[in-house]
């Protein structure tokens, strides 16, 4: 036992023995019982370790620096000589690394291409031998002519970290080979290099998004000069897993090699490697500066795959088995939540446990509680995210190109941590496509986020059929109260929301909510067949007769849609309709009806209209007709467009 953990190592030498062995040595090593406040703990091998792994300690890891890296393409010169056909298109082809990217046909202007348009790419520290590459090309017909092409070093780009525009910069296009030999006929006179006006810079008031937002464990820019301060820090302790499931078969018995892997931030913490065992534990404690609360904590835990299995079946990459995700602001501060996490895995076969992980979690305040609650006013992505937003499509390409750019950063590290864990950490992976089962859990999500509001029409229709006449006295009152003092309104509604806060203070979480919910997902009464059409990639690959009855199943789900957006667009038409004399009475009877308003509101003080229109609207059913009111029968009668859909 090393005491203090700061010692030094005692070393010993050992003899190697063993029958039929001609030469001997010895092998010096230093034995010792220690925790991961050692210092030799992360370059110790464990006992527990598999002999096969090469990677099978415990390591830190960093993501790689990220930029988004803005290129504006505005116009070209002297690329020319003579106009092209009208049919063809002039456009620059941007590459970097393996993003590629083309503008749109450039539009002619004083008879030189222009085009005004910005491309985005992803790019990573270090800059020093990265270069972005642009290339002029013309389409004639299916052929495509590269007249010339230039090079922009990225250690050359200017940085900035707000919305000033750049200084722009002159390409000098060197000829494509083939037109410089004048190979392609009658193109070959017409056609040379050019020059090329573009506008790049690296843009650090941006974050370069990695994760997927619902997700995110991290809002700050690629800028550090404009970082916020950290507002806590949070400790997490891996445990250790419980009744994991055996993902290979060696010697004839199941067998699991489990490891975690835990990210936030920049940061990837790695445990060790414990060899063929259902219930590892690895008993490590890793700790991550909070610059935002409202974040994410995800751990996963992976199966390690030996590097040379006698087994056939077994796979060559890290299988996982699930996933947690905790999110920073459930934590109360300063509380440590001990627990076990289910690991489920979504299959084509349905869902299934693969385990469960034991953690310990802690969120520390750095300053003042007022500073942490400051956080929640401000926005949470960078100022240049709002001053001049990216598409929604675009960002999530963009994303995907930086998780494949984390991933294989991380890849190349010494231990390395596998692609494949990246990306699915990322959630970075081979998108699925439709599933019905998102589609009715997104559904019931509606319906449960919005209970209230069916709740309290159900409680307004209780009260108006007077079912409880103590309580539509009480609604009476309440009622006139707040016509003769509509100053008590507001502060009565605020009272109640304060008081329902208060109520369901009690019925709180007194923990972390886990991460997957099996029944929120609906993952354990999906359909079989759903989940098959939910795993199958894009094209797919099953047979015609299965695609086309999906086909037919989503055309009728489509239908069902397409009514529910015409029943819209009717009632806003008909809405519509009351001003644009489309059907003239009953154009003119509303107009009469709302100067007859206006005269009746002038006149009459308006606590009395409002306790008259209440009194009336909660009328005893002995005064009530049993057909629709007048004024759903007048605008159920207004016209629309639907008789003039084809």
């Amino acid at each position: 036992m090393r005491d203090p953990p700061d010692s030094a190592l005692a070393t010993q030498w050992y003899r190697l023995e063993g029958s039929g062995i001609r030469r001997r040595g010895d092998l010096m090593l230093a034995t010792w019982i220690g925790t991961q406040a050692d210092a030799s703990f992360a370059e110790a091998w464990k006992a527990d370790a598999p002999p096969t792994h090469a990677s099978a300690r415990s390591k830190v890891y960093l993501s790689p620096k990220l930029w988004y890296l803005r290129l504006t393409v505005i116009e070209a010169q002297d690329t020319l000589t003579a106009p092209p056909p009208r049919e063809s298109g002039i456009s620059v082809r941007a590459v970097h690394g393996f993003q590629v990217l083309k503008t749109r046909a450039a539009v002619n202007r004083n008879g030189g291409p222009l085009w005004n348009e910005d491309l985005i790419f992803v790019a990573a520290e270090p800059f020093e031998d990265e270069r972005l590459v642009l290339s002029l090309e013309i389409r004639y017909g299916k052929e495509i002519v590269v007249v010339g092409s230039a090079g922009i070093p990225l250690s050359s780009v200017e940085r900035r970290v707000d919305d000033r525009k750049v200084a722009s910069r002159w390409l000098d296009l060197i000829p494509n080979d083939e037109i410089k030999k004048g190979n392609r006929k009658g193109a070959a006179g017409s056609l040379h290099g050019g020059r090329l006006h573009v506008r790049v810079c690296l843009d650090g008031g941006y974050h370069v998004a990695d994760e997927p937002p619902n997700a995110s464990s991290d809002f700050r820019p690629s800028a550090r000069q404009i970082w916020r301060p950290p507002v806590g820090m949070v400790e997490l302790g891996l445990i250790g897993c419980k009744g994991l499931l055996p993902m290979r078969t060696v010697d004839g018995k199941g067998s699991t090699d489990a490891y975690a892997v835990a990210k936030y931030g920049p940061k990837w913490a790695r445990t060790r490697t414990v060899a063929d065992c259902f219930d590892p534990a690895w008993n490590e404690q890793y700790t991550w500066p909070v610059y935002d609360p409202c974040t994410v904590l995800t751990i996963g835990v992976f199966d390690d795959p030996p590097l040379s299995d006698p087994s056939k079946d077994s796979p060559s990459i890290s299988r996982p088995l699930g996933k947690v995700r905790i999110r920073i602001s459930t934590l109360e501060a300063g509380r440590i939540y001990r627990g076990c996490y289910p690991l489920i895995m979504m299959l084509p076969t349905g869902a299934k446990q693969m385990g469960v992980i034991e953690l310990a979690i802690r969120f520390a305040p750095a300053g003042p509680t007022l500073d942490l609650l400051g956080v929640y006013g401000k926005p949470m992505l960078p100022l240049m995210h709002y001053v001049h937003p990216i598409h929604a499509l675009q960002r999530d390409n963009l994303r995907l190109t930086a998780a494949r750019l984390t991933a294989t950063s991380l890849a190349r590290s010494e231990p390395p941590l596998r692609r494949e864990v990246a990306t699915w950490m990322l959630d970075a992976t081979d998108p699925r496509g439709f599933s019905m089962r998102k589609v009715r859990a997104n559904w019931h999500r509606i319906v449960s986020a919005l209970s209230w509001v069916a709740n309290m029409v159900r409680w307004i229709e209780y009260t108006r059929t007077w079912r409880n006449p103590t309580t539509t006295l009480l609604v009476h009152a309440v009622v006139v109260l707040l016509a003769w003092y509509p100053e008590l309104i507001v502060p009565t509604l605020a009272l109640y929301i304060a008081v329902v806060g208060v109520w369901k203070y009690r019925q709180r979480l007194r923990g972390p909510v886990p991460h997957p919910c099996a029944r929120a997902s609906l993952a354990e009464i999906t359909d079989r067949e759903e989940l098959d059409e939910e795993f199958d990639p894009m094209p797919s690959i099953k047979t015609a007769e299965v695609v086309r009855t999906r086909y037919d199943r989503a055309r009728t789900v489509g239908s069902r849609v397409q009514t529910i957006l015409g029943d819209v667009a009717v009632q806003a038409e008909r809405l519509q309709a009351l001003v644009t004399w489309r059907d003239p009475r009953a154009t003119g009877l509303f107009l009469v009806m709302c100067v007859v308003v206006a005269m009746v509101l002038y006149l009459v003080p308006s606590r009395v209209v409002a306790v008259a229109v209440a009194f009336y609207y909660l009328r005893h059913p002995l005064f009530r007709d049993r057909l629709p009111s007048r004024v759903f029968n007048f605008f159920g009668r207004l016209p629309s467009m639907s008789e003039r859909i084809i």
